[in-house]
């Protein structure tokens, strides 16, 4: 019994330890490693009644609908000095493959 109590507290202080912890905006876009940093027009649920309807039309099944979503999306391409601005919310998805309708996996990004 000391030896599961003693495991599970080391592989949660690893975990702890392992865990990236990101600033209020998001992690750095330079860290994004799936495809450029997208600027969406909005980021929620894959559950909410919007994102849902996408999914469903497109017939993305998703395992996790915990997971957020980019909608209308568009790549940010040139990360600098004014040429890499985005008015609505930047970025960073682990799924870009539906076009510039949905992006799947997404976290915020700083600029």
């Amino acid at each position: 019994m000391q030896f599961k109590l003693a495991f599970v507290t080391a592989v949660l202080a690893t975990l702890a330890v392992a865990t990236p912890t990101f600033p209020r905006g998001g992690e750095p876009a330079s860290s994004c490693n799936t495809g450029p940093v997208q600027c969406c027009n909005t980021v929620e649920p894959a559950s909410s009644a919007s994102a849902a309807k996408v999914l469903a039309l497109l017939g993305i099944v998703l395992q996790d609908l915990t997971v957020d979503v980019g909608l209308t999306c568009d790549p940010i391409t040139v990360i600098g000095v004014g040429s890499g601005s985005c008015s609505a919310q930047a970025v960073c998805c682990q799924d870009n493959s539906h076009g510039t309708l949905i992006s799947i996996g997404c976290v915020p990004v700083t600029l």
